[in-house]
C-alpha cells in the first residue's frame, strides 16, 4: 500500500498531503530461508534508505503473489512492478540466458563477481528490455550444484540412465539429455513436491537450496559439483521505472550494485557450508572429483553447445565471446 505523508494543516484547516511513495511490489519463488531471499530483503531496505523513504519496496517471497512461471510477464504487462527470476526461467523466451549454465563453463568466482559491470551482462541488459523488463540487479546464487538421488548417488553416466531428473529449460536439459537421464522443467519451489511424491527420481539444485528446501527429507544422496552457475536477477516495468525521477533511479541503480557484491559473499558462505549441512541431516554427500568432472565435461560440453547454438545463432556466439572476454 502507498503511504501518503502530511503536512502541517494550512491555516485554514486544510492538509496538504506529500507526494505518495512509489509501490515497488517484487515478487520472487525463494523461501525465507534462502540466502539469497535474505539478499533481497537487504536489498529492498537499500532502496529505500538510498531513496528517503520515496520507494515504498514491497517483497512478495515464496510464490506469495504471483507464481514463478508468471512473473516476467506480470513485470512487462505492468500487473506489478518488480519480480526475480533465475536466468533459466527464461528458456525459449530469451534463450541467451542460459549462456552460464554450460557445464564447467562459467564457475570461476572472480568471472561471477565481475559480471554485473560486464559487456556481456550489459548485452543481456538490452536484451531484456527487447522482451519488456528493465534489469535491476543479478544476484549470483550459485557456481555449485547438488544433483540429488535415493538409495545410490548418481556418479558416473550409467547411474543417469533413465532417470527422472528436475531439470531447467530445453537448452540446460541438453546436457542431461546426453547423460541418459530424462529431464522434467520445473521450478524450484516444485521440487520437493515432485520428488515426495515420485513424480521424479532426482534432484538438481543449488547446494544451499538442496538444505534450505529440506531435500534431506526426501533424498539420501548428493553429488555435489561446479557444474555451472545461476544468477537470480531482479527486473522491473520499464515504463514504471522510466517514470521515477533521477534520484529515485539511482537508488535502484546503488542499491543493486551494493546487492551483486552481497550475493557472492552469501552464496559462497552458503556452498561451503552447505555439504556439512546436509550431511548432519542423514545425506551421503558425495564431491566430485576432478576425474569425474572431465568424464561430465566431454559428454555434456558438446551437447550443450550444439543446442545453445541451435536457439541463440549469432548472438549467442557474440555473447560467449563477451563471457569470455570477463576473465581474459
Amino acid at each position: 500500500m502507498k503511504h501518503l505523508i502530511y503536512g502541517a494543516a494550512l491555516a485554514a484547516g486544510l492538509a496538504t498531503p506529500a507526494l505518495a511513495a512509489e509501490e515497488m511490489r517484487c515478487s520472487h519463488q525463494l523461501p525465507p530461508a534462502h540466502h539469497i531471499a535474505k539478499v533481497i530483503d537487504r536489498w529492498a531496505a537499500e532502496i529505500e534508505t538510498l531513496s528517503g523513504g520515496e520507494i515504498d519496496v514491497q517483497v512478495f517471497g515464496a510464490n506469495s503473489l504471483v507464481g514463478a512461471r508468471e512473473n516476467i510477464v506480470s513485470v512487462a504487462k505492468g500487473n506489478i512492478e518488480c519480480a526475480f527470476s533465475i536466468n533459466p526461467q527464461w528458456g525459449k523466451t530469451l534463450p541467451l540466458m542460459n549462456v552460464t549454465l554450460k557445464p564447467y563453463a562459467v564457475t570461476d568466482l572472480e568471472t561471477l563477481a565481475a559480471w554485473p559491470d560486464s559487456a556481456a551482462a550489459a548485452f543481456l541488459n538490452e536484451k531484456l528490455l527487447e522482451k519488456g523488463v528493465h534489469n535491476a540487479v543479478w544476484l549470483f546464487t550459485t557456481r555449485m550444484t547438488a544433483i540429488t538421488s535415493n538409495g545410490a548417488p548418481l556418479i558416473n553416466q550409467p547411474d543417469f540412465e533413465g532417470v527422472k531428473i528436475r531439470g531447467l529449460n530445453p537448452v540446460a536439459d541438453s546436457f542431461l539429455v546426453a547423460m541418459g537421464a530424462a529431464p522434467s522443467a520445473m521450478s524450484g519451489s516444485k521440487v520437493y513436491e515432485a520428488l515426495s511424491t515420485g513424480v521424479i527420481d532426482a534432484g538438481m539444485t543449488d547446494v544451499a537450496a538442496a538444505y534450505s528446501r529440506k531435500y534431506y527429507e526426501v533424498q539420501d544422496q548428493a553429488n555435489v559439483m561446479p557444474l555451472f552457475s545461476v544468477f537470480f536477477h531482479g527486473y522491473l516495468n520499464p515504463a514504471w521505472y522510466n517514470g521515477l525521477t533521477d534520484s529515485q533511479k539511482a537508488a535502484i541503480d546503488e542499491a543493486g550494485a551494493k546487492a551483486a557484491q552481497w550475493a557472492v559473499v552469501a552464496s559462497e558462505e552458503a556452498s561451503a557450508s552447505a555439504p556439512d549441512q546436509l550431511a548432519e541431516k542423514g545425506m551421503n554427500v558425495h564431491i566430485q572429483t576432478p576425474e569425474e568432472q572431465a568424464e561430465w565435461q566431454a559428454l555434456m560440453g558438446p551437447a550443450f553447445d550444439e543446442a545453445f547454438g541451435e536457439a541463440t545463432g549469432e548472438d549467442g556466439v557474440k555473447l560467449l565471446g563477451l563471457v569470455d572476454g570477463i576473465s581474459g
